[in-house]
């Protein structure tokens, strides 16, 4: 059997950057449109997405939300109305002016000047507005409420610098909005959700993530709290993996989203908004990678199990394929993570040395070759990703029967999930320092520790105003920025690094996406 190895040519220790963007294009996850910042996501890419909005679907759902769909082109006097939310994202904004083209008379089209749009439409980059006009005819009264809404969906937003699942001109999402008759309801509510999020992140992508909220100066537009999930990238670099926020009744006021309380007043909603995005695929390559390619954990992976057989283009092939099917569907059969194992026979034309690094770079759970002395002995080669290498420096194959590596490999999968997010989460916590107390140390902290620092938690006042400008210019001159206040952070006992006044809480510094 070869052993012929085909690594990436980067290795992340040498170029993160570069190596992110040779996984993406090895495990042909997607690829440069000719859009400007725009992608195409391909098959497998898509798939991994498709499982992420599966499975955080079901959690959604779960919590009492419904699906809807709301329109791409929103009013640019929605946006209007609510200062700070379109002070956030004017400078993003892809604005539909015309209805119609022309004919230039010079082989072009151009926008007919008689066709102007009486308002310009937006091209969605968030659904606040919209959707606060839906609630306010919807809501009229307190047995309305909560009013629990979910949308998947695309967003525009028109980024300068584009990377691939990171930040991209145009992406995919869920956006969820609430409406609720008190303060505490939607406060509680954006916190059940921001927990939702944790969870779907630790246990279907195997990703660490520290739950908290955000500072001041990093809320949403608009908003009065913004909580997120904060992952930590190979690279030590902090993801905001997902956000959820209490909107007060901002936009409620804003919208006229009013309801009649149970004495007969009127009153304003209070309302929250929360999503994630396609970057959390770009998250899982950044957390799971390796220098062969991707490692995907088996709860997302779109093929939990690809079974090779090595076809020699001759008649015996159909007896090596025949007992291949076997497996297939013994495999199939079973369950895995808590749902039906999802295994693919590839039979493909190709060699199957070629055909397995193709799904080692895509990141398979589980490669089982079967070749045609491996039928004759009744055995298949059996391959974990995430354990590639023996000590010999030779992929690390096993011999099972057939009957035997049916029976093992789901429990394997379970294995493989806890085994990534483990790997993930000791990496995080031997990348995040305490004990930093002064500016400068922080300065020499980020300047002494190589390429890739980590985190730094340190005590933090809460600054407001002026205090807080200078805090994040200071940071900014760093090319860094405060992440969130952990919600398990230790209590603070000192003073703030930045200001010197008393801390009333911690949070965690660091480079990000």
């Amino acid at each position: 059997m070869s052993q012929i190895r085909h690594a990436l040519s980067v290795k992340r220790a040498d170029d993160f950057a570069q190596w992110y963007q040779e996984v993406i294009a090895a495990a042909d996850m997607a690829e440069e449109s000719g859009v400007r910042g725009c992608m195409v996501i391909k098959p497998w890419g898509y798939g991994i997405w498709e499982r992420i909005q599966r499975l955080l679907d079901d959690r959604i759902k779960a919590t009492g939300h419904d699906n809807c769909y709301f329109p791409i082109f929103i009013p640019l006097s929605n946006f209007e109305r609510e200062a700070d939310h379109v002070e956030g994202f004017a400078k993003e904004m892809a604005v539909v002016t015309h209805h119609r083209l022309i004919a230039n008379g010079e082989g072009g089209l151009v926008p007919d000047p008689e066709a102007k749009l009486e308002e310009p439409l937006v091209v969605r980059p968030t659904s606040e507005t919209i959707i606060g006009d839906a609630m306010a005819r919807w809501v009229q009264s307190w047995r309305d409420l909560p009013l629990k809404l979910n949308q998947w969906a695309n967003v525009v937003r028109w980024e300068m610098r584009t990377r691939m699942f990171l930040r991209t001109s145009e992406f995919l999402w869920q956006e969820g909005h609430t409406a609720h008759e008190t303060a505490e309801d939607a406060k509680e509510h954006t916190l059940r959700m921001l927990e939702v999020y944790r969870a779907h992140a630790e246990e279907d992508i195997a990703m660490p993530v520290v739950a908290g909220e955000k500072p001041e100066h990093e809320r949403f537009p608009g908003a009065v709290e913004t909580w997120s999930i904060e992952a930590m990238m190979q690279d030590g670099k902090a993801l905001q993996a997902g956000t959820s926020h209490y909107l007060g009744t901002n936009f409620a006021e804003a919208a006229g989203i009013r309801y009649q309380d149970r004495e007969g007043a009127q009153q304003l909603c209070h309302t929250t908004s929360w999503g994630v995005s396609t970057r959390l695929v770009g998250g899982m390559i950044m957390t799971h990678g390796d220098d062969d390619g991707l490692r995907v954990p088996p709860r997302i992976a779109p093929w939990q199990i690809v079974i090779l057989p090595m076809l020699r283009d001759k008649p015996e092939d159909a007896a090596l394929l025949e007992y291949c099917e076997a497996l297939r569907a013994a495999l199939a059969s079973g369950s895995a993570l808590g749902e039906p194992v999802r295994v693919l026979l590839d039979s493909k034309p190709g060699k199957a040395a070629a055909k397995r690094w193709d799904w080692v770079r895509k990141g398979a759970p589980v490669i089982v070759e079967v070749g045609g002395r491996d039928m004759e002995g009744g055995v298949v080669s059996l391959l974990r990703r995430d354990r590639l290498w023996g000590e010999d420096g030779k992929p690390a194959f096993a011999a099972p029967t057939r009957e035997a590596a049916a029976q093992a490999i789901p429990a394997m999968l379970e294995d493989i999930q806890q085994a990534l997010f483990a790997e993930a989460r000791e990496r995080r916590e031997a990348n995040v320092t305490r004990g930093v107390e002064t500016m400068d140390a922080l300065k020499q902290f980020f300047a002494s520790n190589g390429r890739y620092p980590g985190w730094v938690e340190v005590q933090w006042s809460k600054p407001t105003g002026a205090a807080l400008e200078q805090v994040v210019e200071a940071l900014k001159a760093l090319k860094l920025t405060v992440r969130n206040v952990p919600i398990d952070a230790a209590p603070a006992d000192g003073t703030c690094l930045f200001t010197g006044d008393p801390a009333v809480e911690r949070v965690l510094v660091g480079r990000a996406y």
